[in-house]
């Protein structure tokens, strides 16, 4: 991370993953809504470990970039072993994916020796993974304090809503809306982290009175001002107000269609056996009254004659 691929990357995993979580919710809940259980992660129909094979490789690629193929020596240390104070934020960011590396690999594990609990412990794993993220992201060690620590610190609100559905997850299970949020939340953590790469390293995008600064060799918004500084911030706010808006109206529209696409067979026909049970009965009810006048019509007829 610190430009804007490092945000983007992550950010379209995320996205990615995200999208996936929701779209496959959606789709068995409305299948099965009785029946429905929350999953950490979904099997793909050709490669059943796809979205976890996907996360290892993201967190290999994610360590390998920020401790040997983004260092200018291609390693992290100094010359004495110790870690430089310009490296710390790549070993934080590390520890982020290695335990997003933990999540997939135990979770392939807990799958493969089909635990009673690999559900639950699942998705404690992808609890501890969004808590690490939050912990290291709350406690970065890189200078925060102007508009990137702004955007930092509503994507610890995101985070915060992963951790937090997740937990819950393990104890509500067959919740919808529980996995349904978590899914947006996901969704929500990658689309902010490709906002602020652009946002953050797209000179053209930089609020008015704010410029690029170059500090030990990251690159660095400042402004010129707190007047400037407080618009700048203002600003971060209010496009994460648009995009929560945004985000909501694209999650419903999202389950209407997919409840109409996967539900309306199974909505249709109980629909259709109703009003044929209903006409049934009907049919049912005429007979037998007509069944009963003919009967009595029979036995006034048989009087008549015995007089």
């Amino acid at each position: 991370m610190g430009t804007l691929v490092g945000h983007v990357a992550p950010g379209f995993g995320f996205l990615l993953i995200g999208l996936w979580h929701l779209f496959n919710n959606i789709k068995f809940h409305a299948l099965n809504p009785k029946s429905y259980t929350s999953k950490p992660w979904f099997p793909s129909s050709k490669f059943k470990y796809l979205e976890l094979i996907l996360i290892m490789a993201a967190s290999m690629a994610s360590v390998s970039m920020e401790l040997f193929i983004g260092p200018e020596r291609h390693q992290p240390l100094d010359s004495d072993g110790t870690i430089p104070s310009n490296h710390l934020h790549n070993f934080e960011h590390s520890s982020i994916s290695l335990t997003f590396f933990v999540f997939a690999v135990f979770s392939i594990i807990l799958d493969k020796l089909n635990t009673p609990s690999q559900h639950g412990l699942s998705q404690l794993l992808a609890a501890i993974a969004f808590s690490q993220q939050l912990l290291l992201f709350h406690l970065h060690s890189a200078d925060h304090m102007g508009p990137e620590g702004q955007y930092h610190l509503l994507l610890q609100l995101v985070i915060f809503v992963s951790l937090s559905t997740t937990l819950m997850g393990i104890g509500f299970p067959k919740s919808f809306l529980v996995s349904f949020v978590r899914s947006i939340s996901i969704f929500f953590q990658g689309l902010w982290l490709i906002v602020m790469g652009y946002m953050l390293w797209t000179p053209s995008l930089i609020p008015k009175g704010c410029f690029i600064n170059d500090e030990e060799g990251h690159q660095v918004v400042r402004c010129s001002s707190n007047e400037a500084l407080h618009r700048a911030n203002s600003l971060v706010n209010i496009e994460f107000s648009w995009f929560i808006i945004l985000v909501t109206v694209f999650a419903v529209s999202m389950y209407l269609a997919l409840v109409k696409v996967y539900g309306e067979k199974v909505q249709y026909f109980s629909l259709g056996f109703d009003v044929e049970d209903q006409e049934s009965n009907d049919d049912v009810e005429s007979q037998e009254k007509s069944f009963v006048h003919a009967a009595k019509a029979f036995s006034s007829g048989a009087n008549d004659m015995g007089r």
